[in-house]
């Protein structure tokens, strides 16, 4: 037998869009239902907390990442619930265990699933994303346990520095011949490399995972791609995630790499909007591109909400993406590929990395610079890149006051 239930506000996806979301709803309608369709058990959290202040930082307790939207919002959460099956012309969403939830307004927020790197489904291989992994990663580390992460993505990079710091033995494997070689120029992958040397992770270049087996007595080897073999206590893959689009694909709405949005985050169907890491969008300055940053969920799920609830408001933000390691903050908007020509302005460890496509600027990274993400923005939509030197002086390397 079906239940159903009706909404005004429907929302697929329990994660940080939801979150910001149901918040901008209730900034224009105080009292519309909400109600939040999520696969995962726990409540949405701050995910960005999951890789970096869980682990560096004594202060910051588990219980600091909850986002409380239930408490805030008054949204409705099933928990544990996976939507199947849109049917737009009845506005009808359906869940796999037979409930039927009618909208108003539908937000598709459905994230995307971590990418396995090919290794088998075991306790102890941990495709890191929700409160889950982290929970399981903590179980599997510390206590001079050894771990191999796969990949040197952000993710990637953020959990080897924090198991390295959490009394873990750490083998970092991955595809560049040094460590952040294909996002940072020559110089600065190879400092960033040296942070990982200093604090004792083992590095494996040029190398990616192909295979597992999990022994019976709870070891595991890890084969690489370049015929060599780790054996450790557990392994943590960080490659990326795929963006759960299947959902919009089998309800008809346009997609591509992503699920096509516009200006305003609507889809194809003027009932139904989607943001977060499905949403491919009209950036204002970058140009249609898809976004898997949490600032991007933030102020695209906020936007969304609010136009759920009538504002009809363009979401104009360029979003900007952030990593800590060791201590060391980077910011950067754009794109960071190092096989654009780079324009660099240091001052001592603080730096400004401009990255060249032409005449024009693809991406900024800031290294240790606070307070200049706006003017990034500025030097990607107005700088012309072929004054080296004035594009060098473009943006100051000290921190604002």
């Amino acid at each position: 037998m079906s239940e159903r239930s009706e909404y005004r506000y429907l929302i697929i996806g329990g994660g940080m869009v939801a979150d910001s979301a149901a918040r901008g709803i209730r900034e224009l309608d105080p009292d519309g239902p909400i109600g939040i369709v999520a696969e995962e058990e726990t409540p949405p959290v701050a995910r960005p907390a999951l890789s970096k202040k869980l682990w560096t930082d004594a202060s910051f307790a588990f219980d600091d990442a909850w986002l409380d939207t239930e408490a805030d919002t008054g949204a409705t959460r099933l928990a544990g619930e996976r939507a199947v099956a849109i049917d737009r012309d009845e506005r009808v969403v359906r869940t796999e265990h037979g409930i039927e939830l009618r909208y108003e307004q539908l937000l598709l927020a459905t994230g995307g699933t971590p990418n396995t790197a090919g290794l088998p489904d075991d306790d102890r291989i941990v495709c890191f994303r929700s409160v889950e992994d982290y929970r399981r990663l903590r179980r599997l580390s510390g206590d001079g346990r050894h771990v191999a992460v796969v990949g040197g993505s952000f993710i990637g990079t953020e959990l080897a520095a924090a198991l390295v710091q959490n009394d873990t033995r750490v083998t970092l494997i991955f595809p560049d011949a040094v460590l952040g070689g294909s996002k940072f120029p020559s110089g600065l992958a190879s400092r960033f490399q040296g942070m990982y040397e200093r604090h004792g992770v083992t590095l494996v270049p040029s190398a990616r995972a192909a295979g597992a087996e999990v022994e019976p007595d709870g070891a595991v080897r890890l084969a690489l791609s370049d015929g060599s073999e780790v054996s450790c206590d557990a392994v943590v893959v960080g490659v990326g995630v795929t963006p759960n689009i299947e959902l919009a694909g089998q309800s008809g709405l346009d997609t591509d790499d992503g699920v096509l949005v516009d200006a305003r985050l609507r889809t194809s169907d003027p009932r139904i909007f989607a943001a977060g890491d499905i949403a491919s969008y009209p950036d204002e300055i970058l140009g249609r591109r898809r976004i898997e940053h949490v600032d991007n969920a933030v102020e695209m799920g906020h936007r969304a909400g609010r136009n759920l609830a009538g504002a009809d408001e363009p979401y104009d933000h360029t979003p900007f993406f952030y990593s800590v390691v060791f201590g060391h903050r980077y910011e950067a908007v754009g794109t960071l590929d190092s096989s654009f020509e780079t324009v660099e302005q240091w001052d001592g460890e603080r730096g400004v990395v401009y990255y060249v496509d032409g005449d024009r600027v693809a991406g900024v990274l800031l290294w240790g610079v606070a307070g200049r993400r706006d003017a990034a923005r500025d030097a990607i939509a107005h700088a012309d890149a072929s004054d080296r030197e004035a594009l060098r002086r473009r943006i100051p390397t000290k921190d604002d006051d």
